[in-house]
């Protein structure tokens, strides 16, 4: 079969082809279907994982609080969160917890990667590696006697479960570890946070 084509001077011409396209069969597209599925799927988990650690850091730093809306924008109400400064389950007093947990610093910045996700109909399981920097407060400055921007590093990854929810994906389970810590933590710390420390 000959066709007419025209190249980018416009000079038309003509090419041979095979034969007119082939219809896409019913098991090619539901194959295909499957596949657009899952890529949305892992993007709007990826989109989760951004938007909880990008909140971490600028919730505070826009001189807002955390709050119920802000938690149920990203967990389940039977979520459990296990983390080095200790357990929270259920949605209630999450806001709360995580405010308590990030007044302890000046500014954050949470940084994730090598985000795996392994999809199982409308349930997930979720890991990253992320690097997390807390630049302490001036009463922290001042009672140690160190300079402005001092801060605290964390090495570690995140573990857990994530559900499709009707309002999207949403984790019900997280596992913070630290791996890592290089410089001090903030002045208070949880027993399980002092615990922490002394095991890395």
């Amino acid at each position: 079969m000959t066709v007419s084509t025209q190249d980018t001077q416009g000079t038309r011409g003509t090419r041979e082809t095979a034969g007119a396209p082939e219809t896409v069969g019913a098991r090619e597209f539901a194959a295909l279907q499957a596949r657009v599925g899952v890529l949305a799927d892992r993007a709007d988990i990826t989109g989760l994982i951004d938007r909880y650690l990008l909140g971490l850091d600028t919730v505070p730093a826009d001189g807002g609080r955390f709050d119920d809306a802000w938690a149920r924008s990203l967990f389940t109400p039977d979520v459990r969160i296990v983390s080095p400064v200790g357990v929270h389950e259920g949605i209630d007093g999450l806001a709360e917890s995580e405010q308590a947990t990030l007044a302890k610093f000046e500014r954050t910045q949470h940084m994730g990667a090598n985000y795996m996700i392994g999809l199982d109909g409308d349930r997930a399981t979720v890991r990253w590696n992320a690097l997390m920097t807390h630049v302490h407060l001036a009463s922290t400055h001042e009672a140690r006697g160190t300079g402005p921007g001092d801060h605290f590093t964390v090495g570690g990854t995140f573990t857990g479960e994530a559900v499709r929810t009707p309002e999207g994906w949403r984790f019900r389970h997280l596992d913070i570890r630290a791996v890592w810590v290089n410089g001090q933590g903030p002045l208070v710390l949880t027993p399980k946070a002092e615990e922490t420390l002394r095991s890395l």
